[in-house]
């Protein structure tokens, strides 16, 4: 049995197309998926029901609904969900006053090793597919709302990069959930190779997570670091002709005395000094004793001087802690 979540409108139509069925009436059935979200084919409106009862001895939704939920002090909901499988996965829902955001999962845990990172801690159990990536959006009882992705969940969206594009793809065409490439971003701590072919094939926003700007100081504590030198891709993003609309930004993950030194704030700013790419300031969230975050003047501090620098800078304002949602904090629990 085949799942109608992750289908492409031309995957849909060769499912249906051998059997007399039109391209229209595939992106018919699209739409009730990815656009109402209806669980049960026989569901499904405006359907032939000869095309229906097609459907439903080949394939299913394959939409899922979370086993569970958590919500925030701040409104943020952490869902839990599983696949046929047997994979575990997060996903956060992040309502604001001009956007609702959903953060997804590309993998049940990460196999990157970050050692400031939960969810490393939980292992790597496995890739999603494309369809259980955008399950993460249609799925929840807010899927109607959500205006933003990001790819920043459980796991190393480059690490299962066709997957990635694939779900891409679907969130962002017509036939599909219609979100705005601008609004929707991928971020990775740095596999060069899956890199190269999301900026090719792909006009989502990256954004790069940098740790530290010193390269035996990213080694340490970012594995990748010694396969795929961080300052190489950055020089790959400064050269990449930017189409209209589209960012390629930094996350520096600011942890106390550690990465908010003079030291890291000046080789920031000889990094990225003459560069359109914007870095965002974020919150460490402290899991046990062994780091802590720095403080939030710290963190203003670093901001100023990277704008009076001529470099675009913000501080992304952490959401969904007291539940363990916020970024590098997603573990199955």
């Amino acid at each position: 049995m085949k799942s109608l979540c992750g289908l492409t409108a031309d995957e849909m139509y060769d499912l249906i197309g051998s059997s007399g069925f039109t391209s229209i009436q595939a992106i018919s059935v699209l739409n009730s998926i990815y656009k109402k979200s209806i669980i049960e084919i026989s569901h499904f409106a405006r359907i032939p029901l000869r095309l229906k009862e097609m459907l439903q001895k080949v394939a299913y939704t394959g939409i899922t609904p979370p086993l569970t939920s958590e919500v925030s002090e701040d409104k943020s909901v952490k869902y839990l969900f599983r696949s046929d499988d047997g994979k575990e996965f997060e996903t956060v829902y992040i309502p604001d006053e001009k956007r609702n955001t959903v953060c997804v999962s590309t993998q049940s845990g990460c196999r990157m090793g970050c050692t400031f990172c939960v969810t490393a801690r939980y292992g790597y159990r496995g890739n999603l597919t494309a369809g259980e990536i955008v399950n993460q959006i249609i799925a929840i009882p807010y899927s109607k709302n959500v205006t933003h992705v990001v790819f920043m969940g459980m796991g190393e969206p480059m690490d299962n990069i066709e997957n990635v594009l694939k779900a891409c793809k679907i969130i962002t065409s017509e036939w599909g959930l219609a979100i705005s490439s601008r609004n929707v971003t991928v971020s990775t701590v740095g596999i060069t190779p899956g890199i190269e072919q999301f900026l090719n094939e792909s006009e989502c926003n990256l954004t790069l997570s940098l740790f530290s700007p010193f390269t035996w100081e990213r080694k340490k504590m970012v594995p990748v670091e010694s396969k795929y030198p961080v300052h190489s891709i950055i020089d790959l993003l400064k050269r990449y002709p930017l189409k209209k609309k589209r960012r390629l930004s930094l996350a520096y993950l600011m942890i106390k005395d550690l990465n908010d030194t003079e030291c890291h704030l000046e080789e920031l700013k000889s990094v990225l000094t003459g560069s359109s790419i914007r870095i965002n300031l974020l919150p460490y969230h402290a899991p046990d004793d062994q780091y802590s975050a720095s403080s939030p003047e710290r963190i203003r501090f670093f901001k100023h001087n990277l704008i009076i620098s001529g470099i675009s800078a913000s501080i992304r304002k952490s959401r969904g802690a007291d539940i363990s949602a916020a970024c590098g904090l997603l573990a199955i629990r």
